[in-house]
């Protein structure tokens, strides 16, 4: 049974949305109101962001080089940009904060700065950028409580001479569930190892901080906090970033460079590992996004959407052959994300029939996370009594999403589940 009263139709409230307002064509030739509940993927673009770019554009020019009026307000608004969202984030004093691409880019960037013979202790439940970059890796096997990471964790470390890096996901882009930061960083940190955080899916629900949390290392994508400019953070301790080759080698990395081969002198700090003409618009982007995500109500926010996180769950179990994939208990934390299947029918055809007849956006698939969705597939399967095939159906909600964004999906839902029965 869904509950009729656990939050209002209205959006919650917080930062404005461009693409608040739009209307899709269903198949039947009507025109609905657009739904997304595809922002684990890629978050819409906020006003703030937006606002900031086109504020930015008539002058804009390259930073770091040049005296002219554009040069004069675009590097300052650069550097600007670095403190906001180095604010954002909670970094420490002496923290570098390097502007990358996105999350992906951010974890290949610390993989490589990593001190020789350093071993990465991660879980086989991560997702993509967080499972491959790394070179010398013990993989854990996926726990099945936040306990067991922990317990796992601990009994890997004792057995590690020498550097040693955890890296572990903040929130998981499969399940939304939340893991045992807190708890893995004093495990990691007893043991002489520090920690990397793929903050990508859960500082756009909730606030991150490298001081009070005290991990090492953040990472995350402006792409998922509403600033779809094609950027991202690397943040964390400087000596391994500045100990390291540069991560790409060219103007702006360089201190002086001489006539012949390999007389190069580096920059330390950020600069290290932004070679060439960085993504000033990016960065503008994504520090008006952190702004305006920092000033919002960010308590109501997050009751918003664990209400609307729980009408959804709460509907989508009782349908028959619906399944939701999780590692964790049902009860456990987590933010604004569902996987599920529907037994008979697969991931791409629940995705077509969610946009072509009700106007709602999700995301089918393995999600880049193929272990762990294949696992966590085949354990929905084995509870419901039922095979599930053709990857995972992912629904996740943020800013601007409402109560009746969620029933529309239901109501999607019920339909294909109700086609499938016997």
């Amino acid at each position: 049974m869904v509950p009729t009263s656990a939050v209002s139709t209205a959006r919650a409230p917080g930062p404005t949305l461009l693409s608040e307002g739009a209307r899709v064509p269903l198949a039947d030739g009507r025109v609905v109101r657009y739904v997304n509940l595809d922002y684990a993927a890629g978050a819409p673009c906020s006003v703030a962001a937006a606002d900031a770019v086109n504020e930015l554009l008539p002058w804009y020019a390259s930073v770091h080089r040049g005296s002219g009026a554009g040069s004069r307000r675009c590097t300052p608004a650069y550097e600007r940009s670095r403190r906001t969202v180095a604010a954002f984030v909670g970094a420490r004093p002496d923290d570098h904060l390097i502007f990358t691409r996105n999350t992906t880019d951010a974890l290949t960037l610390l993989a490589r700065a990593l001190p020789a013979e350093t071993t990465v202790v991660t879980w086989a439940s991560e997702h993509h950028a967080n499972l491959l970059p790394w070179g010398r890796v013990l993989r854990l096997p996926v726990p099945d409580s936040p306990t067991a990471a922990v317990r796992a964790l601990a009994a890997a470390l004792a057995g590690i001479d020498g550097p040693a890096l955890v890296a572990v996901t903040g929130a998981s882009n499969v399940t939304g569930e939340v893991w045992p930061v807190p708890e893995l960083t004093e495990v990691a940190h007893r043991h002489g190892a520090r920690i990397a955080l793929d903050a990508a899916q859960l500082a756009a629900h909730r606030p991150v901080s490298l001081i009070e949390s005290d991990v090492d290392y953040l990472a995350l994508s402006g792409h998922k906090l509403y600033a779809p400019y094609g950027v991202g953070v690397l943040a964390g301790r400087a000596d391994w970033l500045d100990a390291a080759e540069p991560y790409l080698s060219g103007g702006g990395a360089t201190e002086y460079v001489g006539d012949g081969p390999g007389q190069v002198r580096w920059h330390t700090g950020p600069g290290r590992h932004e070679a060439g003409t960085p993504n000033l618009l990016g960065a503008v982007a994504l520090a008006a996004a952190c702004g305006a995500i920092a000033a919002a109500d960010r308590p109501a926010l997050e009751e918003h959407e664990r209400a609307l996180l729980d009408r959804l769950r709460a509907g989508l179990s009782g349908l028959d052959g619906v399944a939701e994939l999780r590692t964790f208990a049902p009860e456990c934390d987590r933010v604004g994300i569902v996987s599920f299947a529907v037994a008979g029918v697969p991931a791409g055809d629940v995705s077509d029939h969610l946009a072509t007849q009700h106007g709602i956006a999700v995301r089918d698939g393995w999600l880049c996370a193929h272990p762990l969705a294949r696992r966590l597939l085949d354990e929905a399967g084995r509870r419901i009594g039922r095979r599930l095939r053709g990857g995972a159906v992912r629904a996740s909600l943020g800013l601007g999403s409402t109560r009746e964004d969620v029933d529309r999906l239901l109501l999607g839902v019920r339909e294909l589940a109700g086609s499938t029965r016997a």
